[in-house]
């Protein structure tokens, strides 16, 4: 399967395989995901950017994490934007599933004082989001383990709330995913889901953040959603489709960087070298209209 940049982004067609073939065709997908994200070394990064902006460790704090720790369209405005809605306090427990390097999972804690556990796919994310928890003094706020969002760690009705932060891209198995979500959450739990989402038919042009190639991406548009979450016993509550939002965001950083130049700290550090050309790809995927980036609450019922 080639990885040129026009390639039409359509769902894999449902097949009946044997669970045990399902196991390992979902471990190989993951396999691949994780290897797409995985950046060595990205904990020590991170802290020798800190120090070339005059940022030493022991002084650090999560606010001064939010350029490189907020991996989502929007960075922390998109976080507040849906956190906002949920109504999260001091002692409710959140689940943020593909929670990254944990920044929405601090800032969340942060804001209301609920434990956040996070669960990621690719361990050097959890150990980095582990490791900056401590370094900014919020390890007993957060705590993150090394899962998948098909296979959560956890007992039936063990959260008050989850999140997800532009992970679906990377799930084929949109069904499952929603009855995992549901599994774990009590019932009136709130499932908020900020994803990127397919409009249209026209092909999206890679690589983007989420996936170098094709095979890797799992665009399907809000309706896809909705039905799965339907079938899992989710009630929407929103949604919002966040374009203009987007697009102004992404304007922005355009003219800082014209006149600053990337900063020492962002999300080139886990993009790699080709952030550039993933960035371009996202805004013109985004601007023409063949992706959006999309906000989707649900309540379990």
């Amino acid at each position: 399967m080639s990885g040129s940049i026009n390639e039409v982004v359509r769902p894999l067609p449902s097949l009946c395989y044997r669970s045990a073939d399902r196991t390992a065709i979902q471990m190989k997908l993951e396999a691949e995901v994780s290897a797409h994200y995985s950046k060595s070394g990205l904990y020590q990064k991170i802290l020798e950017a800190l120090d070339d902006i005059g940022i030493s460790p022991t002084s650090a704090t999560a606010n001064d994490l939010k350029l490189v720790d907020e991996f989502h369209v929007g960075g922390i405005s998109a976080t507040t934007a849906l956190i906002d809605q949920l109504a999260l306090k001091a002692d409710m427990k959140v689940l943020d599933i593909g929670s990254g390097i944990g920044g929405t999972a601090r800032f969340v804690a942060g804001e209301t004082e609920a434990h956040v556990t996070g669960v990621d796919l690719t361990p050097e994310y959890t150990s980095t989001a582990i490791a900056l928890s401590k370094l900014v003094g919020m390890g007993d706020a957060t705590d993150f383990q090394t899962a998948s969002a098909l296979n959560l760690p956890f007992d039936n009705d063990s959260f008050d709330a989850a999140l997800m932060f532009h992970v679906g891209m990377n799930i084929r198995d949109k069904p499952a995913l929603m009855r995992e979500a549901a599994r774990v959450l009590r019932p009136n739990g709130l499932f908020a889901i900020y994803d990127i989402m397919k409009v249209g038919d026209e092909p999206i042009s890679f690589p983007v953040p989420w996936a170098s190639v094709r095979k890797s991406s799992f665009l399907v548009d809000l309706q896809t959603y909705r039905e799965a979450a339907t079938r899992a016993g989710f009630a929407e509550v929103s949604s919002r489709d966040k374009t203009t939002t987007a697009l102004e965001f992404f304007a922005a950083q355009e003219r800082r960087s014209k006149a600053n130049g990337l900063p020492v700290i962002g999300l080139h550090i886990l993009m790699g070298a080709d952030f550039p050309k993933k960035l371009a790809n996202m805004v013109s995927n985004i601007s023409s209209r063949r992706i959006a980036p999309t906000e989707l609450i649900l309540r379990l019922k």
